[in-house]
């Protein structure tokens, strides 16, 4: 499949942010430096301020080493507040645990909850099922000491973008199958769910998705990396790539956004379409012009009502009328 130039359908606002972007191929080579970088928000001493942090180290995976948790909560806060159990993103490869940590401080204040976030360990040097199962410690950590942070369990949900949101989705499944624990909802941002949407099939692959930011050769490195074999083979878990999971029943309510020009615009779709044949209630939004994490960008109109449309969809499943 040849990658057909996509700038023309660009939301006009974020075309100037295109140039910021330098071409990121992830391989061996570059892994190190990428995870190297950082995503550039500025911290904010307002927030600082109003916003308690509190790292914890859970009990890992039995024979895997503890797996540090970072939690969030207002300081003006009393009792136990909902919580959003937050998963961050990265391909599987990268990311870091508090490279959200402004945007969680804005988020705990507005919403008002506490948001416990994982620090899982990353591939290739730790393939699947090593970071679901990270976050499956974690959780189980959380229901251990809830007081800790001070979250409710009864009103807990699971949030994640890009890998992250593919994680989210993945423990998703793991928490119905295994019926331990609960979710009362999962919000997924662009999650990134299947290994065959760049496994090289020429058919139905859209030619628009996926020029900007994450592309077909960073979504091979980072699923290779994390299955440890080619893309596209028999037999993935679904715990790996949730997109392979044959029955979706019984998940929690599901909200889902993406952009129009992201490479996991497909996967999403299909995957918020399977959600409501099971009987998922499900939000779905698609934001025209969008690239992947378009929504990061401020000024942007499309980038701000995305936003706005999340948190508004988060307020609704952590406060019910």
């Amino acid at each position: 499949m040849t990658q057909r130039s996509s700038r023309h359908l660009v939301d006009p606002q974020l075309l100037p942010f295109l140039e910021l972007l330098p071409p990121t191929e992830l391989s061996d080579a570059t892994l190190a430096e990428t995870r190297a970088r950082d995503w550039p928000i500025p911290p904010d001493p307002e927030l600082d301020a109003k916003v308690s942090v509190q790292r914890f180290k859970a009990p890992g995976p039995v024979g895997a080493p503890e797996v540090g948790v970072v939690c969030y909560r207002p300081k003006a806060s009393i009792g136990a507040l909902p919580c959003i159990f937050h998963i961050h993103g990265g391909g599987y490869v990268a990311g870091k645990v508090e490279g959200q940590a402004p945007v969680h401080k804005a988020m705990v204040l507005e919403l008002g909850c506490a948001i416990v976030t994982v620090d899982y360990r990353l591939a290739p040097e730790t393939p699947a099922p090593g970071s679901v199962e990270d976050c499956y410690a974690a959780l189980a950590w959380l229901h251990a000491h809830p007081d800790l942070p001070g979250v409710d369990l009864e009103r807990i949900g699971l949030m994640g973008e890009s890998a992250g949101g593919g994680l989210a989705a993945a423990l998703a499944l793991l928490v119905r199958d295994r019926g331990e624990y609960r979710f009362g909802f999962q919000h997924l941002i662009y999650p990134m769910l299947d290994d065959r949407t760049s496994a090289g099939a020429e058919e139905g692959v859209h030619p628009y998705a996926g020029e900007y930011v994450w592309t077909h050769q960073n979504n091979r490195y980072g699923w290779t990396s994390l299955l440890g074999h080619e893309l596209g083979r028999d037999g993935v878990s679904p715990y790996a790539a949730p997109a392979r999971a044959e029955d979706l029943a019984g998940l929690p309510p599901t909200f889902i956004s993406t952009g129009s020009l992201d490479l996991f615009i497909e996967e999403d779709l299909e995957y918020a379409r399977r959600l409501l044949r099971d009987g998922v209630p499900v939000e779905l939004h698609v934001y025209p012009g969008g690239f992947h994490a378009f929504d990061f960008f401020p000024g942007v109109e499309v980038s701000s009502r995305a936003v706005r449309d999340s948190r508004a969809a988060l307020k609704r499943a952590l406060h019910p009328a």
